[in-house]
């Protein structure tokens, strides 16, 4: 949670917040989703960290993950400021595809929908769930928030496969 979240949650001052916060040396939100991306990303098997946008901020192979994601206007559409979908997609589906504890996983079947559109400089965060494994195939949920709200949904079929070396 944020500093101005705690301060409304709590119905204190944000400074009291930071002050708290200080003393029982927590560090502030950017720090500690910092260290837990760099922590998580060392668990993922399939996919390589740089290919993975954002900051992996929870991960339970074969469980769940959580990913955040900020958007910028290069990835808007000049005229309405609305993020093209492929960079949504490409969220969910990297998502997806981290969270399956497998050396090679590849997306067979993607059942999406865009919910709401999503506008330059949303913070998008990326919610995984495996909802079921048999053999070699898994099925993964992918649901991404913007401001709370859902913008996107996905069911992805994914397959892993032995790599030869």
């Amino acid at each position: 949670m944020t500093d101005e979240e705690l301060a409304e949650h709590f119905a204190v001052s944000v400074p009291t917040i930071r002050l708290d916060r200080g003393v029982l040396k927590i560090p502030e939100l950017r720090k500690r989703v910092k260290d837990l991306a760099e922590t998580n990303v060392k668990k993922v098997k399939s996919i390589i960290a740089v290919d993975i946008p954002g900051e992996l901020i929870a991960l339970d192979l074969n469980q769940s993950g959580t990913l955040s994601f900020d958007t910028n206007s290069k990835m808007a559409f000049t005229h309405s400021n609305v993020v093209k979908g492929q960079y949504v997609y490409s969220m969910a589906e990297s998502l997806a595809i981290a969270v399956i504890d497998a050396e090679v996983a590849l997306v067979g079947v993607a059942n999406i929908k865009y919910v709401h559109p999503v506008m330059s400089g949303d913070r998008l965060v990326a919610q995984a769930q495996v909802k079921r494994i048999k053999g070699n195939s898994y099925i993964v949920w992918v649901l991404v928030y913007a401001n709370k709200k859902e913008v996107f949904r996905g069911k992805f079929i994914l397959v892993s496969i032995e790599t030869k070396e």
